[in-house]
């Protein structure tokens, strides 16, 4: 601190000193401290700012986590009840947390579709499922049998896994692109080339390209790791039941029966099902036959010549079965025959089938008859099934999926897999129910 001293005279008198303080250090001092409070502010906000955002960022990502939460969780509430038979409202709402979940029912051609959306403190989230009339199935192989087992004969070949209760029985050199298990303490596999790996109780004469689980194993070469002691594959049943067939059954005599003229002869063009046909049935020449609805043929079935046989448009991806069940006849009666160039074909729309079911029981009875027979150059979208006898596929045949009691394949009949198969619609009349089809986020 700077000062002056003064002196003043006045009158001849003298006066004392005094004197005079400049305080520019105090100024000094607050603008210091000025300066320190600003530089902490702005220090303090750059610190602050991103904790704060963050802090934001993570409320946000929870109140959309919750609006999902919301949307989903009304949607599978509606969804359960509506394949449980139970009623549903147009509009349904459910609250999760802070969070409310609307769904909005709506009918369309082949079933019902919701929209589900999650609000949360102005956040939504938005989805879509779609549930479809019909019953659902599962295939997982290209090729599955029960203890009948499978038989590969000349050049024949499965593109796809095989799974069977019985033996896979082949000649050497016969390709399933794919893994094979036989299953069971008496589990076989003979003269097979697989290219991928093998399951059985015993493995001979056959080559795999993958692992070999086993209990025993001759003259078979093995590309991949060899697992002797292998326990023994769990046998399964095969994925259509008795009663869901009598299922179908009904649902075609729903529509209807038939009785006359007998055996009933489709010769040209014509649209039918849901029906009962109470004879034989017989589609020859060159029609196009369209399935409106599943088919019950207390009797036999002959498919032939150029006819084509497919799924209505209407159906979008659910398939249709047609069944040979003559109930007072399933060992001589209740076949299917498929011959020459006839052709099957879905709706138009990806996973659509022609599905043909045979009850015949003579195979598993021990008997001779078979219960499906394609031969020649039948192809197309078709499903072979007889969980009581055998299917014979043979020369030139070729299918999407073949299940049987027993399956005998000749000459170069092929199966091919076709991806999708495990979740199979089969669409038929009313009593079907709902089975899921599709989900996505909209929004």
């Amino acid at each position: 601190m700077k000062y002056q001293k003064k002196r003043q005279m006045s009158s001849g008198m003298f006066h004392v000193p005094y004197f005079i303080f400049h305080n520019s250090g105090g100024q000094a001092i607050i603008l210091a401290a000025f300066l320190f409070m600003v530089i902490s502010l702005t220090v303090g906000m750059g610190v602050v700012h991103p904790v704060l955002s963050q802090v934001e960022s993570a409320r946000a990502v929870a109140r959309g986590a919750e609006s999902l939460y919301a949307a989903e969780g009304v949607s599978q509430d509606v969804v359960y009840r509506l394949l449980k038979g139970m009623s549903v409202d147009t509009i349904e709402t459910l609250a999760v947390g802070t969070s409310t979940g609307t769904a909005i029912i709506a009918s369309v051609a082949d079933g019902k579709e919701i929209t589900s959306t999650g609000n949360s403190q102005q956040f939504t989230r938005k989805n879509k499922t779609k549930i479809v009339n019909g019953t659902g199935a599962t295939f997982n192989y290209g090729m599955q049998s029960g203890p009948g087992g499978v038989v590969l004969e000349n050049s024949s070949s499965v593109s796809g896994n095989v799974y069977t209760d019985g033996p896979v029985d082949g000649s050497g050199s016969n390709m399933i692109r794919g893994s094979v298990v036989s299953a069971g303490p008496t589990g076989l596999i003979e003269g097979i080339h697989a290219t991928s790996s093998a399951y059985a109780h015993s493995i001979q004469n056959s080559h795999i390209e993958g692992d070999a689980y086993y209990q025993s194993i001759s003259n078979t070469s093995v590309d991949g790791t060899l697992y002797p002691g292998s326990p023994d594959q769990s046998t399964s049943p095969l994925p259509i039941s008795d009663s869901l067939i009598a299922e179908w059954e009904g649902d075609a005599a729903a529509g209807g029966t038939i009785s006359s003229p007998c055996p009933y002869v489709i010769d040209d063009d014509v649209t039918i099902g849901p029906k009962k046909i109470n004879c034989d049935l017989e589609i020859t020449g060159s029609p196009t036959v369209t399935l409106a609805g599943a088919l019950w043929v207390s009797g036999n079935i002959t498919v032939k010549n150029t006819a084509t046989v497919k799924v209505s448009a209407s159906f979008g991806a659910g398939s249709v079965p047609v069944i040979a069940d003559k109930l007072t006849n399933q060992t001589t009666s209740s076949k299917i025959t498929l011959e020459n160039s006839a052709e099957f074909e879905g709706s138009g729309s990806p996973g659509s089938y022609v599905f043909l079911v045979s009850q015949n029981k003579s195979a598993e009875v021990g008997g001779s008859e078979k219960a499906i027979v394609a031969k020649n150059s039948v192809s197309g979208n078709l499903l072979v099934y007889a969980g009581h006898g055998e299917i014979l596929l043979e020369n030139s045949i070729s299918v999407k999926e073949v299940t049987a009691w027993r399956i005998r394949l000749q000459n170069t009949a092929k199966v091919v897999y076709e991806s999708g198969l495990a979740n199979l619609l089969f669409t038929t009349g009313p009593s079907g129910g709902y089975s899921f089809s599709t989900w996505k986020e909209v929004e």
